[in-house]
């Protein structure tokens, strides 16, 4: 055990290479939508590992499933078969309409598995993608994501061959379609770049597009799945289906897994794709309990009341209106307060009151809360944010 809070900030730089700008708070445990640090103080968590924590920490039903799993299995090479991943496989099939799943460890994986795959099927490689899109920061994800920051320094090994055209956007698609472009890829709703909400009928209207073209749609639902947005996934706010899909974060609750899924007929053959992790038992039960504690406590409604009550509330107290808030947008429990400044400064003020948010696209507060959060809980969230924003 570490002696202070100090010690393990000083290790952590000395053995852990400086890629995350990280708060000066040692977070220890958690439970429901608050977290505990070093000292024993709590915060109500808004970022929930990033969409991740749908469940907030330590759901006793994710609990008792990772440790009952782990009695009988850990792992075993995928030259097997293993019960929980064919259940989970089949319950993902059941909720999301798709036909077949590839699994994987996390949402880049799950992405490069998607590029990997539209190139496969259609025999072509050309790829578009959206302004202001983020897909991960591996080379196949980073080089549909769009922002230069992550990008600049390794654009000699991106691919080629993706266009980016702006989001919300369905005639641009439509106008830089070719023939070799294999598949449109985008985000139902733009998370990293500050919770960009599309028009109703963008989706709709991309997808006729790429019915037209003979393009294959890939539908990013990395952050916007498992209830999120009000829905169990993005897509269904239009009625799209797409021809593949992608699906981590709160896939296991705070477990690592992510999934390809993909329409009947599309799919990789033996050996053309595959990963040592992927679909491992411990991971299968951590989502399958994820799932069903979604159904049973039937979450992504609460996350469209939840979300409807934040936004009203949150006009209610008048933060839209203070100067320096240029808006406040979002969708379920994924929700965005645009400021006209870096909110950095509100970052580290709102943390020492109590409660966790992030910024994201350098002025934009991203809040992404556990869906077990409670009104009580947004109530002090959003007497937070007011104070700290006045």
């Amino acid at each position: 055990m570490f002696s202070s809070q100090e010690a393990v900030i000083e290790k952590e730089k000395r053995y852990i290479m400086q890629t995350y700008k990280r708060q000066r708070i040692v977070i220890k445990e958690g439970k429901g939508a608050i977290v505990t640090d070093f000292f024993g103080n709590e915060y109500i968590d808004c970022v929930g590992g990033i969409a991740v924590n749908v469940l907030g920490y330590c759901h006793p039903v994710v609990v008792a499933a990772l440790k009952k799993q782990a009695e009988k299995l850990m792992h075993v090479s995928n030259l097997y078969y293993t019960e929980p991943q064919v259940k989970l496989a089949e319950k993902l099939s059941e909720i999301t309409g798709m036909a077949k799943t590839f699994f994987c460890n996390s949402g880049a994986e799950s992405i490069e598995a998607a590029l990997k795959l539209a190139c496969k099927m259609t025999g072509k490689h050309n790829f578009i993608a959206a302004e202001g899109s983020f897909h991960g920061r591996t080379l196949g994800s980073l080089s549909v994501t769009f922002e230069p920051k992550f990008r600049s320094a390794f654009e000699s090994l991106l691919l080629k061959s993706v266009k980016f055209v702006r989001y919300n956007d369905a005639e641009a698609i439509r106008k830089a379609i070719d023939d070799d472009t294999a598949a449109v890829i985008l985000e139902p709703v733009q998370g990293e770049t500050g919770v960009i909400v599309p028009s109703a009928g963008y989706l709709k209207e991309v997808r006729e597009i790429c019915t037209e073209k003979n393009v294959l749609l890939i539908l990013d639902e990395i952050q916007t799945g498992f209830g999120r947005t009000g829905r169990w996934f993005g897509k269904e706010h239009e009625g799209v289906e797409p021809d593949i899909m992608t699906v981590a974060k709160a896939l296991g609750a705070g477990f690592p897994i992510g999934a390809m899924l993909a329409k009947e007929g599309i799919e990789f053959e033996a050996s053309e794709h595959a990963s040592t992790f992927g679909g491992n038992p411990l991971a299968c039960a951590a989502a399958l309990a994820s799932i069903t504690v979604i159904e049973d406590e039937k979450l992504v409604e609460r996350s469209r009341e939840l979300g409807e009550y934040f936004m009203k509330s949150a006009h209610d107290t008048g933060i839209n209106s203070k100067p320096i808030v240029k808006e406040i947008r979002g969708i379920g429990l994924m929700i965005g307060i645009e400021l006209t400044k870096p909110c950095g400064e509100i970052v580290e003020k709102t943390l020492e009151r109590g409660c966790l948010i992030n910024c994201t696209a350098g002025n934009v507060i991203r809040l992404v809360p556990p869906l077990v959060i409670s009104k009580e809980q947004v109530d002090r969230v959003i007497s937070v944010l007011s104070e700290v924003i006045r």
